[in-house]
């Protein structure tokens, strides 16, 4: 049974126009995001160090004025945001109590090395206990990211297949999963993979039980509106899209090509935003990205 809380988040995203910002880079992309935002690796010292400064960085966005839900449908954070404290609030209470923004959970632990032309996710250890605490947090839903490079119809199946046998175990916890299978946008056969990617997510969907839900977190498709039929989908409560890579003008355009889907991004979203900016640089930059994006997922 759904708290109010998640039945007032549920109104929303059916509801209300807005995307997703994903501020969920956990371990192996934390540097990376740390330096786009201006802050070197020489600055810090430990991995307490550097979640620190993560910590900080991310809870001056979702502090900031723009950051609000009008725009921002949700935020998906990594267990470590989940575990601190923004204003004496925890992350994800602050996120939907003061802005009203959704919370989401990233909850894979990474992925194995590639087979088969994809990279599936490791076993994701402690899974449920993660999910009690995210429920018990008010939790909305979670993410979990594997990887398509080329198009190996066992390989594409292997994922598929993987994430939907998660997504259930996450459904039962009374969480809505997001998932995510990223088709480089590299591939040499990015085309290719997405059509067998359409197929293995449709034969999965189709095999839902009535009131089990799933939002598909996806690369934007090289044909505009190729996603129509998983949009569309009853088992589908929202197809949203990742930036993979593409910057913040190339990843709007596409994405307003792309009816009824909505932006999740990440590295697009913070393009631009720095450490270093004064709080009116700062607040001025980020508001030109979450309009920006906005206005591509409304289109």
């Amino acid at each position: 049974m759904a708290s109010q809380a998640q039945q007032a988040m549920l109104d929303k995203l059916n509801t209300q126009v807005g995307f997703i910002a994903a501020l969920d880079q956990s371990g192996g992309s934390t540097p990376k995001a740390l330096r786009l935002y201006g802050i070197e690796e020489s600055e810090y010292s430990s991995d307490e160090e550097m979640f620190n400064l993560v910590h900080q960085m991310r809870t001056r966005i979702i502090t900031s004025t723009p950051f609000s839900g009008e725009r921002v449908l949700g935020a998906i954070l990594f267990e470590n945001t989940l575990d601190r404290e923004i204003e004496g609030m925890s992350t994800a209470h602050y996120l939907w109590q003061k802005k009203r923004v959704i919370p989401f959970l990233k909850v894979d632990k990474g992925l194995v090395e590639e087979n088969n032309g994809v990279q599936v996710m490791k076993p994701i250890v402690g899974l449920d206990e993660l999910l009690a605490k995210a429920v018990a947090q008010d939790v909305f839903g979670t993410k979990m990211r594997s990887v398509v490079k080329l198009a190996n119809h066992q390989g594409i199946k292997d994922v598929v297949e993987q994430q939907f046998e998660v997504g259930k175990q996450i459904i039962a916890a009374g969480l809505v999963p997001i998932i995510e299978p990223e088709v480089d946008i590299h591939s040499p056969q990015k085309a290719e993979a997405e059509a067998l990617l359409k197929l293995e997510i449709l034969t999965q969907l189709n095999l839902l039980s009535e009131g089990q839900e799933v939002m598909l977190k996806l690369t934007l498709p090289n044909e505009a509106n190729f996603y129509k039929e998983l949009v569309d989908h009853p088992r589908v409560l929202k197809v949203v899209a990742l930036s993979g890579g593409y910057n913040r003008e190339e990843a709007n355009a596409k994405l307003s090509e792309n009816q009824g889907i909505i932006a999740s991004f990440s590295r697009a979203l913070t393009e631009g935003v720095s450490d270093k900016q004064s709080d009116d640089e700062f607040e001025a930059t980020l508001d030109g990205a979450i309009e920006g994006i906005y206005q591509a997922s409304k289109a």
